[in-house]
């Protein structure tokens, strides 16, 4: 067993934990089995829970067994940690669909052959419960008092309420902890620093129940140099479903970062070796974007590929210097010559590119749109076969949004 522990501790993984010295004892003397619980609240992850995959990643290749638990079972009732309001509820199919989704891409990070790895769903234990004995037998170990003083229930007392329903979170991610620990001898629960209530919760209601020692280490939250969390895009999560974020913009969203974002996520999302990581993390200036290419490039690789990250940093040089590679990796749109004599912004909106006219309009008032590289000064400027170019039109939308529209 090499200590991954020192190895995570130097990537800026680790936060918070129950007990250093024999975590770290642990983790160096023999194999642990740890689980990480993921809600199936979408058909797919986010950049959120790539760092709890790559946490899972750096375990399993220092020899400790992960477990990745889907939550199929507390889905139904709804996370409270870092929320406002009450999450959706969602149908048995709604969930049973997205199980299978995240399920397909766990497998781009985490080695399920052979038993190297464990895939549960916590709805096999949890939706056969008899509500009277599971409160007599669980909830019996919870204190209310020390619950409310939680920060994820705190925050949401103080924004108007708690729904009972949400109450029972804890009590349900506290039993999974225990079931998985019965079931297959997991002693270690990881997951990010905002579900550390959560965690502490199952870690006491095995002392309790079993009497046996239980652990939890909690994960840095992927944030930008003003703590807020990174991941977001315009248009709302950044995704790992290529359908959701082509490789191109999720390439993008990293070549894009501000030059002090740069250091955490090489560390936190990338292989590279330390060393390479603080000496990109150290340049300045102009010399920053190598940094940025590297971690685009590495990340993208990971998540859709070598052959993805190869196109979309293509598509990137293409648009952004070192012109004359393919441009065909940049995102494309392609249309029939039915689309001549139509206006852009209406072909923009009715490519999805523009969410409405409005917004096309503003562009426009903005100096923000331009087709060829020619600024767009008319809001109803009408497509013409000349703006065509060996059948293609480039738009840009800003500074580094591109799409080339092409004649089928």
């Amino acid at each position: 067993m090499s200590n991954v522990f020192e190895v995570l501790k130097d990537r800026g993984y680790i936060k918070q934990m129950t007990h250093e010295d024999e975590i770290k004892e642990l983790l160096n003397k023999e194999q642990v089995t740890f689980y990480i619980g993921f809600d199936p609240t979408a058909d797919s992850l986010h950049v959120g829970h790539f760092i709890a995959m790559m946490f899972m990643s750096h375990m399993q290749k220092h020899g400790h067994r992960p477990i990745a638990l889907i939550g199929g079972g507390t889905a139904q009732i709804g996370d409270p940690s870092g929320r406002t309001d009450m999450r959706q509820m969602m149908t048995d199919e709604i969930i049973a669909h997205n199980v299978s989704c995240i399920k397909e891409q766990m497998e781009k990070f985490i080695d399920f052959s052979d038993d190297k790895a464990l895939l549960v769903n916590n709805a096999d234990w949890l939706r056969n419960l008899n509500y009277i004995d599971f409160i007599r037998d669980i909830g019996s170990q919870f204190s209310v008092n020390r619950m409310l003083a939680a920060e994820c229930f705190k925050s949401r007392m103080e924004e108007g309420g708690l729904s009972f329903l949400e109450f029972n979170y804890m009590l349900m991610q506290g039993y999974d902890f225990l079931v998985l620990n019965r079931k297959f001898g997991c002693t270690m629960q990881l997951g990010g620093d905002d579900q550390w209530s959560n965690m502490i919760a199952g870690v006491d209601l095995i002392r309790k129940k079993d009497r046996k020692q239980g652990y939890a280490m909690t994960c840095t939250l992927l944030t930008n140099s003003e703590g807020k969390k990174m991941g977001k895009t315009a248009k709302g999560a950044l995704w790992l479903d290529p359908e959701k974020t082509s490789p191109y913009e999720f390439y993008q969203y990293w070549r894009n970062l501000p030059d002090a974002d740069v250091a955490q996520p090489l560390a936190l999302l990338t292989y590279l070796p330390m060393d390479e990581v603080r000496r990109l993390s150290a340049l300045e200036g102009a010399e920053i974007n190598e940094a940025k290419k590297t971690l685009a490039y590495e990340v993208t690789k990971i998540v859709h590929g070598e052959e993805e990250a190869e196109k979309a940093k293509q598509a990137s040089e293409a648009l952004f210097g070192n012109g004359g590679i393919d441009m065909s990796n940049v995102p494309t749109s392609e249309v029939t010559d039915a689309v001549l004599g139509t206006g852009l912004v209406d072909l923009m909106v009715e490519l999805e590119l523009l969410k409405t006219k409005s917004e096309g309009r503003r562009l426009v008032q903005q100096n923000g749109l331009s087709v060829n590289d020619v600024k767009v000064t008319d809001f109803a400027m009408v497509i013409t076969e000349d703006l065509f170019i060996d059948g293609a039109m480039m738009i840009k939308q800003g500074k580094k949004k591109f799409n080339r529209v092409v004649i089928k």
